[in-house]
């Protein structure tokens, strides 16, 4: 089978247990899940859908999820997309309406549940910025291969070449900023673009502001985020009181010309004394503090998952690399998925009659280490309950350990965000030189395995949990009796024989 009709089976496989093309009412994807807009919650199976091969597991939100994996996830969202697209086709007429009055009662009670003002908030931040990640990555890759060839001294004629290719995205990203969030907030996309083009703009460094003159690109992302925010107010303000007539004149030369004044002389210079002020709180609070900030921040960091609430981080990541072209964050946070990696191998251990959740651990493992740490979070840890807090003591000394090495000196940083775990190892950058900066950064996922593990080993069963989880989950279900009518075998049952003895 070829690899596009591989990933059109699995949409095929996917689209009838999530209620159908008429059930869906939008499609988008992230780094590793499918998000599916619903009408109604109550077609979807479940089970059947976590039963696919090709699903690592299902989370629900505002949207619901369905984990894939990175590569395969954007695969196969276009393939769900044509086939939503034609079964919409061919669908009645007042199909979509009946399963959205049917649907209605339990979206709107599940959207008032996730729907807070602050959530909401961070939700928008991270539409912003992720769809960006690709382009972080494969930047990142070749500015780290780039930075290998200079110190080995190879290739001296083409490293210019990819220094260029590396950094041309980057000199830019505030302009795609811009244009993200103008999108997101219901502006003009290419308007919010225009404004934050100014940041980057050249010319900006004859302007002086309180004194001080510009640096192009003086404020990053955030002052590109704000700005294009602004000239969303500004051009709703304007297509609310210009006539229509004008309108094609006057609301986008209005909401360019007010929304980069603002920008030039208040925007770009306090958004650079924030990024600044980001950049250096994040090298002194490491540098001072770095194995307890490390141990925190590695600890912490899935519950913050769970909570939705580390898409706040994402702007900051992005600001570290634009400033430092890199973040000392990332490979700490990185250790949480060490932490699970080391918990689900001790419950594998621990637990060995559960057939089916040694299974779940072994499909799910080599995802794990390569930094998708859904399937081990949602299979595995979290519905088990300690496990998932061991995993986090992992997390966090692993984290630890990454910053105790700051504290002396030896940073280690990611020049993307995204990838995680060994798929990190290509992004990794530091102020030590390559060797040291790979080697800290294998410690800590070390250290985050084997603390990981010992902690769920030792502390993350109970004896009523061991008694639950370790059976044999295929012989009872084989074992179950059979009810049949009375007379059905003309004999009396057998008496069920003693339980063999531990």
């Amino acid at each position: 089978m070829s690899t596009d009709d591989k990933n059109r089976a699995i949409a095929a496989a996917i689209l009838p247990l999530v209620g159908g093309a008429g059930n869906i009412s939008s499609v988008a994807h992230c780094m590793t899940r499918l998000r599916l807009g619903l009408r109604d919650r109550s077609l979807v199976r479940d089970e059947a859908l976590k039963a696919l091969p090709s699903v690592m597991g299902v989370v629900e939100d505002d949207t619901y999820q369905i984990v894939l994996g990175p590569g395969t996830v954007a695969r196969v969202t276009p393939e769900f997309e044509a086939l939503v697209a034609a079964g919409a086709a061919q669908a009645p007429a007042h199909s979509a309406e009946e399963l959205a009055d049917r649907g209605a009662a339990l979206k709107a009670a599940r959207k008032a549940k996730n729907a807070t003002p602050f959530k909401l908030f961070l939700r928008k931040i991270a539409n912003i910025f992720v769809p960006l990640i690709p382009a972080l990555i494969g930047c990142g890759i070749i500015a780290g291969l780039n930075g290998l060839l200079v110190n080995l001294g190879l290739l001296p004629g083409v490293t210019p070449a990819l220094a260029a290719i590396a950094s041309g995205f980057m000199a830019l990203i505030a302009v795609f900023v811009g244009y993200n969030t103008a999108k997101e907030f219901g502006g003009t996309p290419i308007l919010g673009g225009a404004v934050a083009a100014i940041i980057v703009y050249a010319g900006v460094a004859k302007v002086e502001v309180f004194g001080q003159a510009l640096s192009p690109g003086q404020g990053g992302v955030l002052g590109a985020l704000g700005a294009a925010v602004l000239a969303v107010h500004v051009e709703k303000w304007c297509r609310r009181r210009v006539p229509e007539s004008l309108d094609v004149l006057v609301t986008p030369t209005l909401t360019v010309l007010v929304s980069g004044l603002v920008t030039v002389y208040g925007l770009m210079f306090v958004a650079g004394e924030i990024s600044q002020g980001i950049g250096d709180f994040a090298d002194w609070l490491l540098e001072n503090a770095g194995a307890g900030a490390g141990f925190l921040l590695g600890g912490l960091f899935l519950p913050l998952v769970m909570l939705g609430l580390h898409q706040a981080l994402i702007p900051i990541h992005t600001t570290l690399i634009e400033q430092q072209g890199y973040t000392v964050l990332l490979p700490i946070l990185a250790m949480a998925g060490a932490g699970q990696v080391g918990a689900a191998m001790a419950v594998y251990l621990k637990l060995p009659r559960n057939g089916s959740l040694r299974r779940t651990v072994k499909s799910a493992l080599p995802a794990g280490f390569l930094g998708v740490g859904e399937p081990l979070i949602y299979g595995v840890s979290l519905p088990l309950g300690r496990p998932f807090v061991t995993a986090c003591v992992g997390g966090a000394f692993g984290g630890g350990f990454i910053g105790l090495f700051t504290m002396l000196g030896d940073k280690v940083g990611s020049t993307a965000i995204g990838p995680s775990g060994w798929a990190l190892f290509p992004l990794l950058d530091g102020d030590k030189g390559l060797g040291t900066t790979l080697a800290i950064y294998a410690g800590g996922l070390v250290v985050g395995y084997l603390v990981g593990f010992a902690a769920t080993y030792f502390w993350g069963f109970s004896h009523e949990m061991i008694e639950e989880f370790d059976v044999d989950t295929e012989a009872v279900a084989a074992s179950a009796p059979v009810v049949a009518g009375p007379g059905a075998t003309g004999r009396d049952p057998e008496p069920e024989p003693e339980p063999a003895q531990a």
